[in-house]
């Protein structure tokens, strides 16, 4: 195999963000008085669903609650995760996130051996561009070649949509391409659009299901 380009999931494989997205939800929360808390042992299981909006749905499908109060509070998702997406905005906005380990220098030497770099996100692709321009800097920000977030596709992760645009735009053949995934969800939509995959778990997604990435490690190493 010829490489030509790596791929790197974002939330969670970039950065090691999700906490800052579970602040962020129950911020929101609190703001529309739900009076929800999704607790670090609530939102690790919940993490096995690709996107903020679905998410929210899943949990409100368990709540033991009546129908018509279900159906309510689907009414108040929109909205609820716009709000969620503008606290979360202000949290990267003022905090220094920092790359997981291995990442820098693995865009560094990408970048300097010619090959492309591309991002398959699930967040906003506004919120996404913040972030990687607050944990890379501008400068290595610039190394990459395409971004793909969730807003542009019609089916998230674990569908390969994200993966299969992204091949698109930077130009290149899954074969020649290897992705960097922290969750089930990615490796599924990965190893789907026909990209060797290695796994990278973080510690939300350790006790995830990654028996169809072609590798596991603990880090990326420095």
């Amino acid at each position: 195999m010829t490489l030509e380009a790596l791929i790197f999931d974002v939330d969670g494989t970039l950065v090691d963000n999700d906490e800052l997205h579970r602040r962020a939800f129950n911020q929101a929360f609190l703001e529309f008085q739900l009076g929800w808390d999704w607790t670090p042992e609530i939102y690790m299981g919940l993490l096995q669903i690709s996107g903020g909006t679905d998410r929210i749905k899943h949990f409100i499908d368990a709540l033991a609650v009546p129908d018509v109060e279900k159906t309510r509070f689907r009414t108040l998702v929109p909205g609820l995760h716009r709000e969620k997406s503008r606290i979360y905005g202000e949290f990267i906005a003022g905090a220094m996130v920092k790359p997981r380990p291995g990442v820098v220098r693995l865009i560094r030497q990408a970048s300097e051996s010619g090959l492309k770099v591309g991002l398959a996100a699930t967040s906003a692709s506004k919120n996404v561009q913040l972030l990687v321009v607050s944990a890379l800097g501008r400068d290595l920000a610039s190394k990459i070649n395409a971004v793909v977030s969730s807003d542009l596709v019609s089916r998230k992760k674990p569908a390969p949509d994200l993966y299969l645009l992204l091949l698109s735009m930077l130009g290149v053949a899954p074969e020649h391409c290897i992705a960097f995934e922290d969750s089930s969800n990615g490796v599924l939509a990965a190893r789907e659009a026909g990209l060797v995959t290695i796994a990278v778990p973080g510690r939300w997604t350790l006790s995830q299901d990654f028996s169809r990435a072609n590798l596991r490690l603990s880090t990326l190493g420095d």
